[in-house]
């Protein structure tokens, strides 16, 4: 059974910055793409950033193009987001999303991914 473990979520104030985590488990996830969607209250679910864990290409979101940088621990199964210069609009819940076929690309155009996580919380103060 694949489990997705987001961390990293909390308070902080405008300009300042945090790192998510995203621990994979239950599967041999070399082949996939994980990335990163987050829900504002009210709005909906946007793609963020994804990652192919193989090889490591990207795909960002142009909201937060030059600010959030995603990575990827290969051997851990493992994703990180870091967020830089946090802006009031980038309050939301952030989830982790695994896909064994669906390409990052594609998983930003479509908002599609097999597996996700349960979400942690960034509230960003003004």
């Amino acid at each position: 059974q694949v489990q997705l473990v987001e961390s990293g979520g909390g308070l902080v104030q405008a300009g300042g910055s945090l790192r998510l985590s995203c621990a994979a488990s239950g599967r041999t996830f070399s082949s996939y793409a994980m990335g990163w969607f987050r829900q504002a209250p009210g709005k909906e679910r946007e793609f963020v950033a994804a990652i192919r864990l193989s090889v490591g290409n990207t795909y960002y979101a142009d909201a937060v193009k030059g600010r959030f940088t995603i990575s990827r621990d290969a051997a851990k199964n493992a994703v990180y987001l870091q967020m830089n210069s946090l802006k009031p609009e980038d309050t939301a819940v952030y989830h982790c999303a695994a896909d064994p076929t669906t390409p990052p690309q594609a998983m930003a155009l479509k908002g599609i991914a097999r597996y996700w996580g349960q979400g942690t919380q960034v509230t960003v103060s003004s």
